[in-house]
């Protein structure tokens, strides 16, 4: 009896040493695992830190500031035929010196094109190119986008120069490592590391470019630097912070890499970026717009004007349509349309997707160039005024009763036919030719239904008729 006693201490003895045993290795071994894994990522930090700070350069900048000192007394003792009696001589003009990063993107022959932030470069005189290893150039503008705050400016050289690889930055996910280098309040080749902790973020107000978000920390100075994934591919550049006192908060805001490559070809051989023009002006669907419209829980750019002699018009695009995709692309909103069809080419066919009416219509149209003039008034807009319909609450406040309309003009386009015949905002609309607006729907039923319409006006109790011409 105490021999199998015996036996089975020793039975015991012995699973419990050969567990403790197993729990030491695996300890052991997903300690080791561990330290493969950060050693691993360490690696990886090092060796991406040598491989990009080279093509990361340093981007001073001065502004030449002219200055005339005035004297206050020169009025009372000025005498004729002394003009410069009292003048006192100029004072010297003032250097306001400036400071970002930039990309070492392409070379050509013996020139070097860096790509930076517009805004680091906008309007200064002179430009200066420090590299990573104490090599110094004198900087020209090649061209600037302000519209996407991007520039590009080049520095001449025979001399070796380390170029950037440029990644994919539609393939980035939230989460993924990310450093950021560039020169941040002056201390260049400055390397942080974080993760993207978003895509697709609106900001800055420019609706050309959407921005990857990352908590790597970024500084003045940073702008125009890289953000770089774990392949040393540049996704990214830095371009702005969000923060409530200049510093890092870990809300650093990057242009994605592929927004900005045809930006570089466009610079390189024409000097500017060329844009594709639709041709609507457009806003988000609210609430109230979904609800009069039967539009309720669709997403998309709803389209209030159409540009005379546009692509848009040219597809017959309308009034009151709702955009929802574009060359195969899903479209969430206004901003989501704008980025689009600038990420397109001039000239490109495209398929388009619209709701009208409660019907899916599928669309073909060509790109056109946007051009200055197009952002301005020198194009025709079709009707050249918004809409919105006539909540009770509104009525009340406006004091106009039912038996008045229910439809009102929110805004007028400046300098539009609409505009030149006299409409105005808070007119009230009763009527489409001839016949009595009921509600938003109707209005565009009623407008889309010709090229001539004739408009009734009810404003401050006066019956007014307008004729309006596509």
């Amino acid at each position: 009896m105490r021999s199998l006693r015996n036996n089975h201490y020793t039975l015991l003895f012995r699973l419990s040493f050969l567990l403790a045993i197993g729990a030491f290795v695996s300890t052991t071994t997903a300690s080791a695992q561990s330290r493969r894994t950060a050693g691993d990522l360490q690696n990886a930090f090092r060796e991406i830190s040598s491989n990009v700070r080279p093509v990361v350069v340093q981007v001073n900048t001065v502004s030449v500031i002219d200055r005339r000192t005035i004297n206050p007394f020169e009025f009372f003792f000025r005498f004729p035929g002394r003009p410069d009696q009292f003048e006192i001589p100029r004072a010297q003009p003032f250097r306001q010196e400036g400071l970002g990063s930039g990309v070492i993107v392409e070379r050509r022959d013996n020139k070097v094109y860096v790509l930076t932030n517009n805004h680091v470069v906008e309007g200064v005189d002179e430009i200066e190119i420090n590299l990573h290893d104490g090599r110094t150039f004198k900087g020209k503008l090649v061209g600037s986008d302000p519209l996407r705050d991007l520039a590009l400016v080049y520095f001449e050289t025979q001399d070796e120069v380390p170029i950037a690889v440029l990644g994919d930055s539609d393939e980035v996910w939230v989460g993924d490592w990310v450093l950021a280098i560039g020169s941040p309040l002056g201390f260049e080749s400055t390397v942080t590391a974080g993760i993207i902790s978003a895509k697709g973020r609106s900001g800055a107000d420019r609706s050309f470019t959407d921005y990857l978000q990352t908590d790597a920390s970024i500084n003045r100075g940073n702008s125009g630097g890289a953000l770089v994934n774990l392949d040393g591919e540049v996704i990214g550049i830095n371009t702005f912070i969000a923060s409530s006192d200049g510093g890092n908060i870990g809300l650093g805001f990057a242009i994605p890499i592929n927004n900005a490559q045809k930006a570089i070809d466009d610079f390189i051989e024409k000097g500017s970026v060329e844009y594709a023009w639709l041709g609507v002006n457009m806003g988000d669907l609210s609430e109230l717009l979904a609800s009069e419209l039967d539009l309720e829980g669709k997403k998309g750019a709803f389209v209030y004007n159409i540009y005379g002699k546009s692509p848009a018009m040219k597809a017959d695009i309308l009034p009151g349509d709702l955009i929802i995709r574009l060359a195969g692309r899903t479209i969430e909103n206004s901003a989501d349309l704008s980025r689009t069809v600038a990420s397109l080419a001039p000239g490109e066919s495209v398929p388009l997707t619209l709701i009208r009416e409660g019907t899916i219509l599928s669309l073909n149209l060509t790109l056109a160039v946007r051009t200055i003039e197009r952002d301005g008034v020198e194009v025709n807009v079709w009707p050249g005024f918004s809409v919105a319909p006539i909540t009770s609450q509104l009525r009340e406040q406006m004091k106009i009763s039912r038996n008045t309309g229910n439809v009102l003009i929110g805004g007028v386009v400046d300098d539009s036919p609409a505009s030149a015949l006299g409409l105005r905002s808070g007119d009230v609309i009763r009527s489409l030719n001839g016949k009595n607006v009921r509600n938003l729907k109707h209005f565009y039923s009623l407008l889309n239904s010709g090229n001539r319409i004739k408009i009734k006006i009810n404003r401050m109790g006066n019956e007014l008729d307008f004729i309006l011409n596509k």
